[in-house]
């Protein structure tokens, strides 16, 4: 598909997105500084990870966003109709390529303009997995709250003693056993890290993948996954995790160990053995929406070097005059048209082959290509500022540059995707020579 189509938006999608743009530029930016104002005077983990921590702007721009119809747009077309309540529904259904658009100016504001449109990961995951798996209690104990951005909830899989990476290593064990009174119940035992969400205050819930033990079924059909109520008897937060120092208050990343958590039927994600399944339904579309919030970042990053460059001087001219600059500058451009492109490319073969898994090819190229290509958009950015540009007390170009350099790892890394994207290519050529 040429550029000028992956970018078309219809007439009314690009009347919304202007708002967005209006909306992230003129409030999200712009609330930053007070956020983050607010969460620094809290010290204790304990006070950083508490509902007092929360700032008060989030409130605030919430209520601007559901005004200003910004509200659950990630939901996708097929999902619509299965939301329980319509006026939580998104104010104009977006395809996965439309969104995209939307969530690269999202990402220009990170760690605001998501929760402000209840865009945030992993909300949206698992929201999509309850709308689309859900059962009726779930739906209205669990995702209709979180619609509502009432609440907030976790997604538990990577494991501190295996490499998570290769799913089938996971370790976590759901025991499946008979009660005192004949009924069945389940007994969740394991330990789970870079849980993300889960120190949240507002949590109220996460999605755990775990194995069936003595599971008699193929390597992906040993995995199930539960809903568990947070907080909950047995669920224990070790600590929280910090990445590169930062420890994402008040969400943050936990370490957590599973204490026989006694769970029912009742707690299963579309039943024993559907965990792949599920999850792989869930993480297509999340890797679209991670990479353009990238593409938003070094978008951001990009304006930001520019500016810096045509206002600053050294021996005797502007960095811009600078050949050296011009090259940083020009290489920052190819790498982020190129991201772009790739994704909105995977997202429009999503929207026309509706199942994630026949977009693999795609959805893989990207896992891999486009975090490295935003990060070397935002490192030439850093470099360019000097010592303003490792600091994140006065621009936000440190905390896009570890935000970035984790994502290569987060949804399992390179190396695991770059084998995918080659054996698919390898079994596409050897199926071209039959």
């Amino acid at each position: 598909m040429s550029s000028s189509l992956l970018t078309y938006l219809r007439p009314e999608v690009a009347e919304l997105k202007k708002r967005l743009d209006e909306f992230v530029e003129n409030e999200c930016i712009p609330a930053e500084e007070e956020y983050e104002a607010h969460v620094r005077k809290f010290k204790s983990v304990k006070d950083r990870f508490s509902l007092k921590a929360i700032p008060t702007c989030m409130n605030r721009l919430k209520e601007r966003a559901k005004a200003l119809g910004l509200w659950n747009l990630f939901i996708p077309p097929h999902l619509i109709d299965k939301v329980p309540d319509p006026a939580l529904r998104p104010s104009l259904p977006l395809s996965y390529r439309e969104y995209g658009m939307f969530c690269e100016v999202l990402g220009k504001c990170p760690h605001i303009a998501p929760e402000a449109c209840n865009t945030s990961a992993p909300d949206t995951g698992n929201m999509e997995v309850l709308l689309e798996f859900g059962t009726s209690h779930q739906k209205k104990h669990y995702l209709l709250p979180l619609l509502r951005g009432e609440i907030r909830s976790a997604f538990l899989m990577t494991e501190p003693q295996v490499a998570s990476s290769d799913p089938t290593n996971l370790e976590t064990k759901l025991v499946k056993r008979q009660a005192s009174n004949g009924t069945v119940e389940y007994l969740l035992i394991g330990r789970k890290w870079w849980s993300t969400g889960a120190m949240d205050p507002r949590c109220r819930f996460a999605l755990v993948v775990a194995r069936m033990e003595n599971s008699n079924s193929n390597k992906h059909g040993v995995h199930t996954i539960v809903l568990v109520p947070m907080p909950q008897t047995g669920v224990v937060l070790e600590r929280a995790l910090t990445l590169f120092g930062y420890d994402d208050a008040p969400s943050g990343h936990a370490e957590v160990s599973l204490q026989s958590v006694c769970l029912t039927k009742a707690n299963l994600i579309a039943g024993e053995g559907s965990g792949f399944r599920v999850s792989q339904a869930r993480l297509g579309p999340g890797r679209i929406h991670h990479c353009m919030r990238a593409i938003g970042m070094a978008s951001r990053s990009l304006d930001l070097m520019l500016e810096r460059s045509m206002e600053r001087r050294a021996f005797g001219k502007y960095l811009a005059e600078h050949g050296g600059c011009q090259e940083m500058i020009a290489d920052a451009v190819a790498d982020l048209e190129a991201a772009r492109l790739l994704t909105l490319n995977c997202a429009a073969t999503l929207d026309v082959v509706k199942e994630p898994k026949l977009a693999r090819a795609q959805v893989g190229l990207i896992k891999y290509t486009v975090p490295e290509m935003t990060y070397r958009v935002v490192d030439r950015a850093v470099q360019l500022f000097g010592g303003a540009g490792v600091s994140d007390q006065d621009h936000c170009l440190a905390r896009f540059l570890v935000g970035l350099r984790s994502l290569r790892i987060a949804d399992g890394p390179d190396a695991v995707h770059k084998r995918s994207v080659a054996l698919l290519t390898l079994k596409k050529f050897h199926q071209s020579r039959l």
